[in-house]
């Protein structure tokens, strides 16, 4: 099976750790039966210090031809004081936008060997294995208007939150698909008591659960559902939210796990998907060798499940990964006992436990 994989390094610590991803890519893919067709191309920062465009058209093209896309991660204090209507992370957004990349999987597992590593109390977090499903196209980030405003004199700014119905839809039927293939529960995160937005969301959940009998479906204000995550994590099987609300509950599960760093994700839609750690650029550690590969690594996992139809490797990479963490650590989780090892290393011994192991099923 030939498949065309894209490869965005981005900025900050994007290049680093992609590297390890593509290490692990490079050598799981040939077992697994599939001929790769790789191709870099620029985004963000380093797109527009070359060609004065956060989102280069030959980029987009490229990716418009890719099976899969995977991203490192965007931004940085260079490119800060730019015009405010032209960021890096803009980029990155108009790419899911153009791409239709409205299904965002974050997974919040805690590894068995990181518990530990966790800030909260092992009873607490020990055994979190949820899903983070984010509307990732529409929201608050895309509506309009938006911009500088000046009203009777008085100066400000405004966002408009706006969803359409078949927006809401469409990314509800994913939550109950994927909680069909989990534990049956999903948990949809609204603001409904305050928004009308979320009331329309609500209500279309509702609707929609009658054709996802076996699947139970529960409600949680935003607010609630932060407390929620920190006080009882275990309770959640898999939560559906829109794009704001995903976006911060997602990083704050990714404590639960013990670092950011840990965290993959996939971006989703009917044609294309996106690959990428939830973590961002990191600048302050960018070029040290410092970083986390890990979620970089795990996001190859998911891509081998989501776009390759092959879940049985990201199962294998998530307990190789598991079975690294009993002895090799990057300093975002450094505990005693551990040997500490860099982002080079790192991926290195990915490589060399999956060859131990024999992780990987043949094809």
């Amino acid at each position: 099976m030939n498949k065309k994989v894209l490869v965005m390094h981005g900025d900050g610590i994007g290049p680093e750790v992609t590297r390890q991803g593509l290490k692990v890519l490079n050598a799981v893919a040939p077992q697994a039966g599939l001929v790769l067709d790789l191709e870099d191309t620029l985004i963000g920062g380093a797109a527009y210090d070359e060609t004065g465009s956060f989102l280069p058209s030959e980029s987009l093209n490229k990716a418009k031809q890719a099976d899969a896309i995977l991203f490192g991660a965007v931004g940085g204090p260079k490119w800060a004081k730019l015009d405010g209507s032209e960021t890096p992370e803009k980029g990155l957004l108009n790419l899911r936008k153009e791409l239709d990349l409205f299904a965002n999987l974050r997974p919040a597992t805690v590894f068995s060997e990181l518990v530990e590593a966790s800030t909260l109390k092992q009873e607490v977090v020990e055994g979190t294995d949820l899903m983070v499903i984010r509307e990732l196209t529409g929201g608050i980030y895309f509506g309009e208007p938006r911009g500088s405003i000046e009203v009777q004199g008085r100066k400000g700014s405004r966002n408009t939150m706006v969803y359409m119905e078949d927006e809401v839809e469409r990314i509800i039927r994913v939550g109950f698909d994927m909680a069909g293939k989990r534990r049956n529960k999903l948990t949809s995160v609204d603001k409904s008591n305050v928004l009308d937005v979320s009331k329309m969301w609500r209500s279309i959940a509702e609707r929609l659960a009658s054709e996802y009998p076996g699947v139970e479906l529960d409600h949680l204000y935003v607010d609630a559902a932060a407390m929620e995550l920190i006080r009882d994590p275990r309770q959640f099987d898999t939560i559906v939210t829109g794009n704001l609300f995903g976006d911060i509950l997602s990083d704050e599960a990714s404590m639960l796990t013990g670092s950011i760093g840990m965290l993959p994700s996939a971006s989703i839609g009917s044609e294309f998907a996106l690959y990428e750690p939830i973590h961002g650029s990191a600048p302050d550690i960018a070029g040290q060798d410092k970083a986390n590969p890990l979620a970089s690594i795990l996001s190859v996992g998911m891509m081998f499940r989501y776009t390759f139809g092959m879940p049985q490797i990201d199962e294998a990479i998530h307990s190789t990964v598991n079975s690294l963490l009993s002895k090799y650590r990057t300093p975002d989780i450094m505990v005693p006992g551990k040997k500490p090892v860099g982002c080079e290393e790192m991926g290195d011994m990915m490589l060399q436990e999956l060859e131990q192991t024999q992780a990987i099923p043949a094809a």
